[in-house]
């Protein structure tokens, strides 16, 4: 059987590509995309880059420079030391988890994923022949995995996300520790998709694998805080031992992330900027939950990313037809829950929007739902 044959569709990209055709004014609530501008000096540094005659290759585990200002934030922002050497630059997150993957499962391995979880995941499994084990997480756990229901699953690796994608949960360090000595004690490699750090908006920050052990690997990106999703590049911090089977795998596939990218990348971390980004979501963060605590049931306790995983079991079991009729009905496009799972009542919500737009979006759903 092709190995194709069991890729799911990317749904948010379908209802994105559909709202495109409709003759009519469409809020995005459904693209987990910041609309901010990047940090000033990126854009500054566009501007000088395009002075330049040419721009060749960079090595394939990324340009030195920006590899050793990823690691200085590592110190800076988690008070963790990291060698420049171990840290990778990819092409997007993407490009990273498709190495990451690659790095340490074989065909026939088997990868646990917590649902609900990113639906690319799966497909990148799918894609090298890793076998996928869906654990279901809950909401009085903060989908969390349950490590009782791990233990005789005999999987290669768990992926994790945190801040969650769907649900904004967040692994605190108590969890997060106790994961990753699991992982340690089981043999198992220790996936932590870590790219909406930054975004979090509790008094409780987010916590890297990597200041609990430095065997994790730990994947990020420069899409979501620093506001460069166009841009397409990412990093992986990865064991010494994985990173010439990492290189020989970006060779081929990648031969370099985008080099431009990762020149105006360096120019990305600004703190006092990005402590603007972080307050900037905050603010729509407080306004989604307050306007739709009335009609909406919001699960879990989301404390980032930019998301509402919303259960709306009262009114459909479709959510995939539901997104479709709203689009058309009222333009306002969502996620449906089908893409993180088996999750037919539950749909996404993107707060990655202005107020004014995220103010009207929300009052033209809670109008449909009121005639649904």
């Amino acid at each position: 059987m092709n190995r194709l044959s069991g890729f799911s569709p990317f749904y948010v990209m379908e209802i994105l590509e559909r709202s495109k055709s409709l003759k009519r004014d469409v809020i995005h609530l459904e693209i987990g995309e910041p609309d901010l501008s990047p940090p000033p000096k990126v854009l500054e540094a566009l501007k000088e880059l395009s002075k330049r005659k040419n721009f060749p290759y960079t090595h394939s585990l990324g340009l030195y420079e920006l590899r050793e200002r990823i690691s200085l934030h590592y110190k800076e922002y988690y008070g963790v030391e990291v060698e420049p050497e171990r840290i990778v630059i990819t092409t997007g997150s993407s490009g990273a988890f498709l190495v990451a993957y690659a790095s340490v499962m074989d065909f026939g391995d088997r990868l646990l994923l917590p649902e609900p979880t990113y639906p690319c995941y799966k497909n990148f499994a799918k894609l090298l022949g890793i076998d996928v084990v869906s654990l279901k997480t809950y909401p009085e756990d903060d989908y969390k995995i349950d490590l009782k229901k791990v233990k005789n699953l005999k999987v290669k690796a768990i992926h994790i996300t945190s801040p969650s994608n769907p649900t904004g949960s967040l692994y605190d360090a108590s969890s997060l520790r106790e994961l990753v000595e699991f992982c340690q004690r089981e043999g198992i490699y220790l996936i932590s998709d870590e790219v909406y750090h930054g975004l979090t908006y509790t008094q409780e920050r987010e916590r890297s694998a990597l200041e609990f052990s430095q065997e994790v690997i730990v994947i990020n990106s420069f899409s979501k805080f620093f506001c460069m999703p166009g841009f397409r590049v990412g990093w992986m911090v990865l064991p010494k031992e994985l990173l010439r089977k990492a290189q020989i795998i970006l060779q081929n596939l990648f031969i370099s992330a985008p080099v431009i990218s990762q020149y105006c990348a360096l120019y990305s971390f600004d703190y006092q900027y990005l402590k603007k980004v972080r307050e900037t979501f905050k603010r729509r963060w407080e306004f989604a939950l307050n306007y739709t605590k009335d009609f909406l049931k919001v699960c879990g306790n989301p404390r980032g990313a930019f998301y509402l995983w919303v259960d709306l079991s009262q009114y459909t079991n479709d959510s995939l037809n539901f997104c479709n009729r709203l689009l058309e009905e009222k333009g306002v496009a969502l996620t449906p829950g089908i893409d993180f799972g088996n999750y037919k009542n539950f749909v996404r919500i993107s707060f990655a929007k202005d107020l004014e737009e995220l103010r009207e979006g929300l009052r033209r759903l809670k109008e449909f739902l009121e005639e649904f």
